[in-house]
């Protein structure tokens, strides 16, 4: 790189925790970053669930070094032990931490593209020396071009929720029934969101934290609101892993989450319906079906909530050389660790700059978008990725490659490869783990929910 193209920023997009965290940690190194979020204000996707509960404690989602840079504003961490809501966390720490990033932070600056200067992603002569170009369009509809020495992509997959069809596309009918379709756990805080759903019949499909937080907050509204009742809607049949680790979770309000979905089930507040892998979805008068890829078809239901995952917008990527996992869209290194195939009962090593690089040099996705279509994430593990890069971006590749973190034991075994088991076969390594498995972040128990 040139000394001119090491005189540029690195470009951080988006200022959630793990990019606000990354801008903390090039800061520590003496480096010069510039976060560019497309929303209004610090942790934009992170406020759209603000009324969820995080399942990790604030001990677990405060980075280190941001904390070292919030310590002269006289910024105090809440209480290690507690549990913050989404809100909370917005509130609390990321803006606080944006704040003290002054003008490190740009708010309603939309990336829409990243290159190398003058070079398409064809063009081999004089790459590497070339800076990024970061194409930027901002709330008005102005258009600019941003130089940067590297480019940290932490922008998440929160726009980018999967379908509700089985095979990855749009269900037969979903576009059109959107206006009966939420892809988002519901806040039935808001009285106009508790009134769609009292009294009504609710399709829940997903099998992971997200649906157990709807299915718990929906069991919760039928014990007020008669006539309320979830159909939870499963790819595959329920197993010794379905309801996550209960007690043996080291996190335990994650823990606590399922066995609260378990909860709603055993009273007659969701009827579990299993191996049904969406292909269609039907209007019934004023209602909707769900017909499967069997035929099978689901009585008539009021609303559905599509909580299937999430996958990363690589569109404006397109011009950059990205190595990544043809199954996972994930970096090519790290998909072995993280293949929700492969990994039944296995674990997610903490994980730096080594497994997140790519052909493309000085160009990283981190946090959730590191994942690509994954279903398990936790804070601290986008908080080492950053603390990763930021040390190899500054020179420091002994730090860079040393593993400066331990993940808790969900104390459960399950992944998306399990989906074809029968009903009620427990998993083939009996239903625990021995190692730390892989982990979810963000989506935990409901405020509603007692013990988080």
């Amino acid at each position: 790189m040139t000394t001119h193209a090491a005189e540029l920023p690195v470009v951080v997009i988006g200022a959630g925790p793990i990019g606000l965290a990354a801008a903390a940690h090039l800061i520590e190194r003496g480096l010069d970053p510039l976060v560019l979020e497309a929303g209004p204000a610090a942790g934009s996707a992170v406020r759209e669930w603000s009324h969820v509960r995080l399942f990790s404690t604030w001990g677990e989602v405060v980075d280190p070094a941001a904390e070292k840079l919030l310590a002269p504003t006289g910024w105090v961490r809440p209480d290690a032990a507690t549990y913050p809501t989404g809100g909370d966390w917005a509130e609390q720490y990321l803006q606080s931490l944006a704040d003290a990033l002054a003008g490190k932070v740009r708010y309603n600056a939309t990336v829409t593209g990243v290159a190398k200067a003058g070079r398409d992603r064809v063009v081999d002569s004089g790459r590497d020396e070339q800076p990024f170009t970061v194409h930027v369009r901002t709330a008005d509809g102005r258009e600019e071009r941003i130089s940067a020495r590297a480019v940290i992509d932490a922008s998440g997959t929160w726009t980018t929720p999967n379908p509700l069809g089985g095979d990855g596309l749009p269900a037969i009918g979903e576009k059109s029934a959107t206006d009966r379709i939420s892809y988002r756990v519901p806040d039935l805080r808001d009285p106009a969101v508790r009134a769609r759903y009292a009294g009504r019949r609710t399709a829940v499909v997903g099998s992971g934290a997200s649906a157990f937080t709807a299915l718990a907050a929906l069991a919760d509204l039928a014990t007020q609101e008669p006539g309320t009742h979830a159909v939870w809607i499963l790819r595959r049949g329920i197993g010794a892993g379905t309801f996550g680790g209960g007690e043996a979770d080291q996190l335990p309000a994650r823990g606590a989450l399922g066995l609260a979905a378990k909860a709603a089930v055993e009273a007659g507040h969701a009827t579990a319906v299993t191996g049904f892998r969406v292909t269609a979805i039907e209007h019934d008068s004023d209602r909707l079906v769900l017909i499967a890829d069997d035929g099978r078809r689901t009585e008539p239901i009021d609303e559905v909530i599509v909580l299937t995952g999430f996958r990363p917008d690589l569109s404006f990527l397109s011009e950059v050389r990205l190595g990544l996992d043809e199954r996972l869209q994930a970096p090519v290194v790290l998909a072995p660790l993280i293949d929700p195939n492969v990994h039944s009962c296995g674990t997610v090593y903490p994980h730096g700059v080594g497994e997140l690089s790519h052909p493309e040099q000085g160009i990283y996705l981190v946090g959730m978008k590191s994942y690509g279509r994954a279903p398990t994430f936790l804070a601290m593990t986008g908080y080492e990725q950053t603390r990763s890069i930021a040390a190899a971006l500054a020179g420091d590749r002994e730090a860079a490659e040393r593993v400066e973190l331990v993940l808790p034991e969900t104390g459960v075994c399950g992944g998306s490869g399990l989906f074809d088991q029968p009903e009620n076969a427990a998993s083939s390594s009996g239903g625990c783990c021995a190692a730390p498995a892989t982990l979810q972040i963000g989506i935990g128990a409901p405020v509603s929910s007692g013990g988080c």
